[in-house]
């Protein structure tokens, strides 16, 4: 299973998570959920468990926010993980967002809370397996300082472009990258 794990105020309907769908088919997941990272991280733990316990492989890919919560899945759960321009210290980069917050896709309102914040750091995760790491930046990401993830996640496979934005614009061309990286050996057509 190819778990796609999307961002913060996003969506299991998101570009990303559509362009993952159809790229790996029927092998992949996106689920939407909750934002409150308790919830989110719960929602996580149980399909990792599942999947283990099923001994189906799980390999995970996590934009922004979902880059955090993959890398402590992939720690907890020794899996292969690839992180799009990840945060990797949400607690300061998601301090300003308190308040009424709107998810992009379906326009549904919520609140964040302080308390939602300070919730993740306790999914703060040691750093030690960068082989089962690839790290997917763009220089030109506007909400997070790519810089950050490189300095924090060394020694894992980088990919760094220059430009683009905090979406990972032309994310679609690195899939083939991506099912190597996860040691898929079927070829997946880009359907369109």
């Amino acid at each position: 299973m190819i778990l796609y794990i999307h961002g913060f105020a996003s969506s299991g309907l998101g570009a990303k998570a559509e362009t993952v769908r159809e790229y790996f088919g029927e092998e992949a997941f996106a689920p939407s959920l909750p934002y409150v990272p308790d919830l989110a991280m719960d929602t996580l733990i149980q399909i990792a468990e599942q999947a283990a316990r099923c001994r189906e492989p799980l390999h995970l890919i996590g934009s922004s926010l979902g880059g955090f919560y993959a890398l402590y899945l992939a720690e907890r759960f020794d899996l292969k993980a690839v992180l799009v321009n990840p945060s990797t210290r949400p607690w300061e980069t998601l301090a300003a967002h308190t308040g009424e917050g709107t998810n992009y896709y379906d326009g549904a309102r919520f609140e964040w809370t302080p308390r939602h914040v300070e919730s993740l750091k306790k999914y703060r995760t040691r750093f030690s397996r960068p082989e089962k790491i690839l790290l997917m930046l763009q220089s030109g990401d506007e909400v997070l300082d790519y810089r950050v993830a490189l300095e924090e996640l060394q020694g894992a496979r980088t990919i760094l472009e220059e430009g683009g934005d905090h979406a990972f614009q032309g994310f679609e061309k690195h899939l083939p990258a991506i099912a190597e990286f996860f040691g898929q050996r079927q070829s997946y057509p880009l359907r369109h």
